[in-house]
């Protein structure tokens, strides 16, 4: 299902947002794997953009990792994504911007006294410097939480679960904003409401995954019933 108009009935309101970082936050999804798909390239494995964005997106680098070394035959050495994790980060600071419309959803979660907080698969070091730079780091302080806090990233539920136990919510008053098939696996297993953020109507696996669709931050805000 696309949402894009208002619902005919109104919603009620979650009691916490639970925000995907990249592609959600931040615009950074084609950015990061352009320069994944160089480094890879370099190994020996030629990929393009899209094939990374198709097959990493929504991963834990670990699993990056293992698959490329699985289809080069070579073990990585321990600089590669340091090195890479530092490439990508002088692009994002010469392109990076935040998705259309964050800024005001999250001036209006605010407004309405909304909670939310951000759990990505990302580690910290990276979404503290993707953040800065959008100017959405301190709308999130200490509600910032990642997949290396818990035992399972995504698909598994744990770090949705990590987060709203954190912020004293229960995990059925919780929704999730994903733009990724693991997340909306992840935000089911935790038995939250997901919504799949897909700007570009490409991804047809966000509503198989069960999430519910919308293509513009702009008609998520009748979506949760605020």
């Amino acid at each position: 299902m696309i949402a894009g108009e208002r619902p005919s009935t109104k919603r009620e309101a979650p009691d916490l947002i639970i925000f995907d970082c990249d592609g959600v936050l931040v615009d950074s999804e084609v950015i990061a794997n352009a320069v994944m798909a160089d480094a890879i390239t370099e190994l020996g494995w030629p990929v393009t953009t899209g094939y990374c964005l198709e097959r990493f997106k929504g991963s834990h680098f670990d699993s990056v990792m293992a698959a490329i070394e699985q289809e080069t035959g070579r073990c990585l050495s321990e600089s590669w994504l340091p090195e890479l994790r530092a490439r990508t980060e002088v692009v994002f600071r010469q392109e990076l911007k935040p998705v259309a419309g964050i800024h005001e959803l999250l001036d209006l979660l605010e407004n309405h006294g909304v909670p939310s907080c951000v759990a990505s698969q990302g580690p910290h070091e990276k979404m503290a410097v993707t953040l800065e730079i959008t100017r959405l780091k301190p709308r999130f302080e200490g509600r910032i939480f990642s997949a290396d806090e818990v035992e399972r990233g995504k698909p598994h539920p744990d770090l949705f679960l990590h987060a709203a136990r954190s912020m004293g919510h229960a995990p059925e008053r919780c929704v999730v904003i994903e733009d990724s098939p693991l997340g909306v696996q992840a935000a089911r297993a935790a038995g939250m409401k997901a919504f799949g953020y897909d700007p570009k109507r490409q991804d047809d696996h966000l509503a198989r995954n069960g999430a519910e669709v919308f293509t513009d931050m702009g008609a998520l805000p009748a979506l949760l019933g605020l």
